[in-house]
């Protein structure tokens, strides 16, 4: 009995006690199905039950966008850090020190540049986990010094929007951006380089009504949130039910505010084919697609 008393209880205690790693496991945000995060990430966080496309970070739009994964990110400008003196339920500057720690990023925007299918391109990324993508001065002053590089590099750009809209915390100047993103989308169209937008969920605010709406090329993630304001507040504004998937992806398609709606997996194919048909298009010499 000593035996099964000092050795096989405690043992099977401990398989009883021993717990599930909390990151083994998470849940699809649309159809709420269990999926192995391995599983997950594998599928380029599309779940694998209902293909709803969940969000990414900047690093995955990286790795998924270029090929090989490969690319150069390069520093951005530096701005004043709180121009108002801003404080909600804390200081506007630990706020930013907060998102800084937890998403190892400096701002709602990154910028790199590398090749895909084969062709030069400039990519900027907005980052929906650092305060919501929301749109400051620091996102303003990413999106001119992206464009400037694809002007210098002679390569297109190509942005993916994922954001909440202005940022209350620096006001109108957060507001400011709207007009100083459309002069850089104007200079890149002086310079004849493409522009190709790729709207991801949700994409929303002064960003929808700036910069993500001025693509040569629009796409869409399937089932993407793309608007101005909420639905909520457009029904109470013209006192209406809105129509069924009102400012999906799909139902803008439909009515010809976007180009395409392309899954996850087929989008940097679709970019590299694009690249190449605008490259020829405007005159430039089109690099061969590596095979």
């Amino acid at each position: 009995m000593s035996w099964l008393t000092d050795y096989v209880r405690p043992k099977i205690r401990g398989l009883l006690k021993r717990e599930v790693p909390d990151n083994l496991w998470t849940n699809c945000e649309s159809c709420s199905q269990m999926i192995l995060v391995k599983d997950l990430r594998k599928g380029l966080n599309v779940c694998p039950h209902c293909g709803h496309h969940m969000r990414a970070t900047v690093a995955e739009r990286f790795a998924w966008t270029f090929d090989e994964g490969a690319c150069t990110r390069i520093d951005l400008p530096k701005v004043v850090v709180d121009p108002l003196s801003f404080r909600d339920r804390k200081r506007y500057t630990d706020r930013l020190k907060d998102e800084r720690a937890k998403s190892q990023l400096d701002e709602s925007m990154a910028v790199a540049h590398g090749k895909i299918g084969g062709h030069d391109a400039v990519v900027a990324v907005m980052a929906f986990e650092f305060i919501a993508g929301t749109m400051g001065a620091a996102l303003g002053e990413a999106f001119v010094a992206a464009a400037r590089l694809a002007i210098l590099q002679k390569a297109p750009l190509i942005v993916f929007t994922a954001s909440g809209g202005a940022r209350m915390q620096e006001g109108m100047i957060s507001l400011m951006q709207m007009p100083r993103t459309t002069v850089a989308v104007q200079m890149l169209r002086d310079a004849g380089l493409p522009y190709i937008v790729v709207l991801t969920n949700p994409t929303t605010g002064g960003v929808t009504a700036s910069f993500a709406m001025l693509g040569d090329v629009q796409i869409s993630e399937p089932n993407a949130l793309i608007g101005f304001a909420g639905p909520r507040v457009i029904e109470d504004t013209v006192r209406e039910k809105l129509p069924e998937g009102f400012q999906r992806a799909e139902y803008l398609l439909d009515h010809g505010m976007i180009d395409m709606v392309t899954k996850r997996a087929d989008l940097p194919a679709m970019l590299g084919r694009l690249i190449g048909l605008l490259n020829h298009r405007q005159g430039a010499t089109p690099l061969r697609p590596a095979a």
